[in-house]
């Protein structure tokens, strides 16, 4: 997951809306967004090479997502960032107990910011910052550096999502993923993948021969804890796969 902007209100009629992106080599195995045969309670994508999963739902108003962080430079992780979001999701845990197991391992992973939420609080931890932090009411934005770090892609992404906020449907979330437009050179963040990756990994929707956004997901949830979630599914070049709609 590269992209994820989202809206956290607590209280509100809609206390949570998340609109995402999915970015990964096409050529990965993917399931789109189904209920998990060995996790009935969960609700999500999954990738096959691995296990694990980018952005789900679970039991008890659990939400759970990730994006990289983009390191040329970082040493090879040993275990899955997709285990992070399926280990949550899928457990019993609390935030807290569950980021308590988790800090102390981040180094295990490749660079990473999470997600994790139980209808009543929403937490995002950053593997290379030393404590987790608890959300306030707000607007946020996550791409492929710390929260809110304020790349092209993500300020046009969460100033979108601002002006959907009144009446947020799916439709609008994913219209708001779908801009293919990069980021003029100047404005580029300087991540150490050169100019021309540069170009291609600015845009919200990504298209290309062999990477891009591979799913856009639209989340929303409720005051009364139902869940209303579409994800679209891309392939080489942007080609859209299907689309799946919950409402739960």
């Amino acid at each position: 997951m590269c992209l994820i902007v989202f809206a956290w209100r607590p209280g509100h009629a809609r206390s949570l809306i998340v609109a995402a992106n999915r970015d990964e080599f096409y050529a990965r195995p993917t399931l789109p967004l189904a209920q998990w045969p060995d996790a009935p309670h969960v609700h999500a994508g999954r990738d096959l090479e691995a296990g694990g999963t980018w952005l789900g739902i679970g039991a008890e108003g659990r939400f759970a997502a990730l994006t990289n962080i983009r390191d040329p430079g970082q040493l090879p992780a040993f275990k899955s960032r997709g285990e992070l979001v399926a280990r949550f999701l899928t457990g019993n845990l609390s935030i807290a107990e569950y980021l308590s197991e988790i800090v102390p391992r981040a180094s295990e992973y490749g660079g990473f910011n999470l997600l994790l939420g139980d209808g009543v609080e929403l937490w995002h931890h950053n593997a290379r910052d030393a404590q987790p932090q608890r959300l306030g009411e707000g607007l946020y934005g996550l791409s492929n550096a710390g929260l809110n770090t304020p790349w092209p892609k993500l300020l046009k992404a969460r100033a979108a999502l601002g002006e959907v906020l009144d009446d947020p449907q799916p439709d609008a979330l994913l219209t708001l993923l779908n801009d293919p437009q990069p980021a003029p050179v100047a404005e580029l963040p300087d991540t150490g993948v050169g100019v021309a990756t540069e170009v291609l990994l600015s845009s919200v929707f990504i298209a290309s021969p062999a990477y891009g956004t591979r799913a856009s997901t639209a989340l929303i949830v409720h005051a009364d804890g139902t869940r209303q979630m579409v994800e679209r599914s891309f392939g080489p070049h942007g080609g859209h796969l299907g689309e799946v709609a919950l409402h739960i």
